[in-house]
């Protein structure tokens, strides 16, 4: 921790020598110099290396403490407990967990295949034990930042029915003794199902018999690396057929707030419009998400205080700010350019991310049979929607 604490504290250092360059080298119209810009440029994206090893790190880091969690721990004597039997069951048993891992790596026995009974799938597979799940869904929320700060729920099949208010009831003023207007909430529901998310892994028999490859830790790590990197494509502009609906959706996505002047440019005022074309409530746990590009362009901006809009982070855990609210990037949300949604500012808890309970692994042994590798077929069910519109709001740059 003290290491991403150093580059914390460096990234500010060079942040604030940066600022003060532009400060000084600025002309009477407001613009640098060939020479001074590619002097900025440098310091700038020097600013940019150091957040991304800081991210890396700070990955790394819940990953490699999440993995060095023990599987199972030694019981040199076993208490009596009240109840009588406090032994996990089902998926959640040791049994299970360890008949899984043999399965994966070849060694079939009958006692194998008998505990893995209750975990098979109707596609042949079988479900990941229950503690390997969670470690493959926290994995997911390190390479997917919607998992972050959307709702997550996990349903067990079918479709799930979100009641939600499509309009309000009001209040009215009335005469001593007078009628009391009917006014009710009307209401709507948003369905989310659950679409297949598939990849497949290949290992080769060497690793399978070498007892140190940790199977386990590298599947984790190679699941989540795919599937978080297409989920979050989908959570952003997923068009609904056949995956999620994306935030930025032209149906079931946020709503417009702002439309730039420029198709190639964003201004002071215009990030103010969209920060405030938000309504109050919503701005409390708001997010500002955008494209790494996009905030190289607004870095430049000051507010009216003569305050630069973005602000670094030097507390370890802390997101960089605009305007005081938490700033996160994504290279699924559009670059500057005609008619492109680059920024998207809202409360994404707004947005229901659900899981099909029970992601399936299943051993294919014949397909890769020729190269010496053995295949791992990993699936999930996801699906993601946005359910109150007004939530989230859209910054869009001019069309051409």
């Amino acid at each position: 921790m003290s290491k991403i604490l150093e580059l914390r504290e460096k990234r500010a250092k060079v942040w604030e020598a940066a600022k003060a360059f532009l400060d000084s080298k600025r002309g009477n119209d407001g613009l640098l110099s060939p020479e001074d810009t590619a002097t900025y440029e440098k310091m700038e994206a020097d600013v940019i290396a150091l957040g991304k090893e800081i991210e890396r790190l700070e990955r790394q880091a819940a990953i490699d403490l999440e993995l060095s969690k023990p599987l199972n721990i030694p019981i040199t004597e076993k208490p009596t407990s009240i109840s009588g039997n406090n032994e996990k069951t089902g998926r959640a048993s040791d049994e299970y967990r360890q008949s899984f891992w043999n399965m994966m790596r070849g060694r079939r026995k009958y006692d194998v295949h008998n505990a893995l009974q209750i975990g098979e799938d109707t596609e042949g597979g079988y479900l990941v034990p229950d503690d390997f799940e969670r470690t493959l869904v926290e994995a997911l929320e390190e390479e997917n930042i919607f998992r972050q700060i959307a709702n997550v729920i996990t349903t067990s099949s079918g479709d799930k029915k979100i009641p939600v208010v499509a309009s309000k009831g009001t209040a009215s003023w009335v005469d001593e003794e007078g009628q009391i207007p009917e006014s009710d909430d009307s209401f709507a529901q948003v369905s989310i199902g659950a679409y297949k998310l598939a990849t497949m892994i290949k290992v080769s028999e060497e690793l399978l018999n070498d007892s140190v490859f940790n199977l386990e830790q590298y599947i984790a790590k190679e699941f989540a690396r795919r599937i978080g990197a297409k989920e979050e494509e989908a959570f952003f502009i997923g068009d609904g057929s056949g995956k999620p609906t994306g935030i930025l959706a032209d149906n079931g996505g946020g709503e417009i707030g702002v439309t730039a002047a420029s198709a190639t440019a964003i201004t002071l005022d215009e990030i103010m419009d969209l920060f405030y074309s938000l309504k109050s409530p919503y701005r409390r746990n708001a997010v500002f998400i955008m494209n790494d590009s996009t905030i190289k362009a607004i870095r430049k901006l000051k507010d009216n205080n003569g305050q630069y809009l973005w602000q670094p982070s030097v507390t370890a855990g802390t997101p960089d700010t605009i305007l005081n609210r938490p700033v996160k990037t994504s290279a699924f949300m559009p670059a500057i350019a005609a008619g492109a949604k680059t920024i998207v500012f809202g409360d994404f808890s707004y947005y229901w991310v659900a899981d099909r309970q029970g992601r399936v692994f299943k051993r294919l042994n014949e397909l890769y049979a020729a190269t010496g590798q053995v295949g791992f077929m990993a699936t999930q069910r996801v699906d993601g929607k946005l359910v109150l519109a007004e939530a989230v709001k859209i910054l869009q740059q001019k069309s051409a």
